[in-house]
């Protein structure tokens, strides 16, 4: 049978693709525990500043329990986005500097002649 069939059980949707988990150990323990503490606050406190705290302490909690933070993927791509430029930009030196001392090896072994191209053009041009 072909591994093609389009009538074959699927594994999984967009909607059930589990995000990677980079909160991990004592950062995650810290979100659990403050998200309980901030929505319990919160609950107490009432009003629209507790509202506020019980919402901020329940995307903690959900910090905790999933392992998943979106502000702190975001973080981690721009700074591999940075690392690479860093690493174009050394990369683009080192170029840089070959070709300084491919000039500057080219030009010890030149001779002069003193024609001047810009004060005396050939002819005919």
């Amino acid at each position: 049978m072909s591994d093609n069939n389009p009538f074959g059980p699927v594994e999984t949707t967009p909607f059930q693709s589990r995000t990677p988990q980079n909160v991990h150990g004592w950062e995650r323990i810290g979100s659990l525990a403050g998200g309980v503490l901030m929505m319990g606050k919160g609950l107490r406190r009432g009003g629209v500043f507790g509202l506020a705290q019980l919402a901020i302490g329940g995307m903690a909690l959900a910090r905790g329990i999933t392992g998943h933070c979106s502000a702190k993927s975001m973080l981690e791509r721009n700074r591999q986005h940075l690392h690479e430029a860093r690493a174009r930009i050394e990369q683009a030196g080192d170029e840089l500097s070959r070709m300084k001392a491919n000039a500057t090896a080219a030009t010890d072994t030149a001779t002069v002649t003193g024609n001047d191209s810009l004060v005396s053009p050939k002819a005919g041009l």
